[in-house]
């Protein structure tokens, strides 16, 4: 099916837009992956900027106050984001001050973290609190080269991909790093079948209940429910989902067995 689906989109995006098209195969990117690398499940692949964990750096070191704050990193899922933005043509503090102002706008009530690489020496209001161990570590983690910055987003694990996919793009427009030129595709594969739900502390179905579950009643009886994996797909087009499909659960006993799980 995905083959299929793949022959007519490509031929069909050839035919009638003069833009470049992804190379068939199109990439095959499993959820996970898509929501910690991208912060999104309908990713723009046009966006070379990618976001990086760094949670058990974090977890692993101590940090003092800001302004007699923690810094907010400790105990919580970290995200980082290397992008420069030194050349700009409307300046650096005007960046910078555009970057607090749109994280605190979609709910990241400490604004954003950054340090800078400049000329061989991290600076920012981050730097004084890392070892020089820590920036080497750091500087191995996420590759940052000189001249570059590196983002901070954390908060909790229900929301920390989201922002920062948001982040992920807004930076990415904002410094004219998207491609327009292009149309970018992918397919998103291995949704999760289950969530546990925070608010009502039971397992609920993430997407569509009535997709077959990877592995059967196999599966359902013997896996985390959290760990299984359905027979979905999206296919997207540069942070557009275009399409969803599914291997649809035919089968009566797993189909009860699945709802049993969900409550």
């Amino acid at each position: 099916v995905l083959d299929v689906c793949e022959d007519v989109i490509y031929d069909t995006f050839k035919t009638f837009s003069d833009k470049k098209i992804s190379p068939k195969p199109f990439r095959r990117i499993t959820y996970k992956d898509a929501m910690m690398t991208y912060g999104s499940d309908k990713p723009d692949l046009r966006n070379p900027l990618i976001i990086n964990d760094l949670t058990d750096f974090f977890a692993k070191n101590e940090f003092l106050t800001i302004n007699d704050r923690t810094v907010p990193f400790k105990n919580k899922p970290v995200r980082g984001i290397v992008a420069n933005y030194l050349d700009m043509a409307e300046g650096k503090k005007a960046f910078e001050k555009d970057i607090d102002t749109y994280s605190r706008s979609i709910g990241m009530k400490f604004g954003v973290g950054y340090i800078t690489l400049d000329n061989g020496e991290y600076k920012g209001p981050i730097a004084k609190f890392l070892t020089e161990e820590q920036k080497a570590e750091l500087t191995e983690l996420v590759g940052i080269k000189d001249g570059e910055s590196l983002f901070f987003i954390s908060d909790t694990p229900a929301v920390v991909d989201h922002l920062a996919g948001e982040m992920r793009t807004w930076i990415g427009t904002k410094l004219g790093l998207i491609d327009e030129s292009s149309f970018e595709f992918c397919f998103i594969v291995d949704f999760p079948m289950y969530e546990y739900n925070d608010e009502t502390k039971k397992i609920d179905f993430t997407h569509n209940p009535f997709s077959m579950p990877q592995g059967g009643m196999e599966a359902l009886l013997n896996k985390d429910p959290l760990e299984i994996f359905a027979y979905q797909y999206d296919i997207v087009c540069n942070g557009v989902e275009l399409s969803s499909g599914a291997v649809r659960n035919h089968n009566p006993e797993i189909m009860r067995k699945a709802f049993e799980i969900a409550g």
